[in-house]
């Protein structure tokens, strides 16, 4: 796979990358199909989902007789990084950690999962400040993030 480039990626093409990267590579018939079983989607949505993300650099497209045969062209675990990096972004830095730690009580993980995280946050506990402050906009913050 090439060097990961920030790619994103909407809802629906996260579906047409799940498959991808499961099967490492695939054509579009098998892509379709899949879809096509899942979410009752057209073959044209879908083919015009694959030709977005060959588009944005997160599939690459080599023709095999009349067939065009796709692979990854960013890992797996970026997309997913990016995603949810860019998600928390969005939010209030004063509020991302609860809404990190709601995520976490609604989300199955394996003991070495778990134990992953008990890690990072052991790490980070000695040099965390006693409180984030707000990002948002003067007046824009619901009550609780105004100074």
């Amino acid at each position: 796979m090439a060097t990961a480039v920030a790619v994103t990626i909407s809802d629906a093409e996260w579906r047409v990358m799940r498959i991808v990267w499961t099967l490492k590579q695939t054509d579009s018939r098998t892509i379709i199909n899949l879809l096509a079983q899942q979410h009752d989607w057209k073959p044209a949505t879908i083919k015009t989902l694959i030709g977005r993300l060959v588009k944005k650099g997160a599939l690459a497209t080599t023709k095999q007789g009349r067939q065009f045969i796709y692979t990854p062209l960013i890992p797996e675990q970026n997309a997913m990084d990016t995603a949810l990096t860019n998600e928390l972004d969005q939010m209030c830095a004063m509020h991302r950690g609860t809404a990190i730690a709601h995520v976490l009580e609604q989300t199955e993980m394996s003991k070495a999962d778990v134990q992953q995280l008990i890690d990072v946050l052991a790490k980070k506990l000695p040099t965390a400040p006693d409180t984030v402050h707000c990002d948002c906009l003067p007046g824009d913050c619901e009550g609780s993030c105004e100074s």
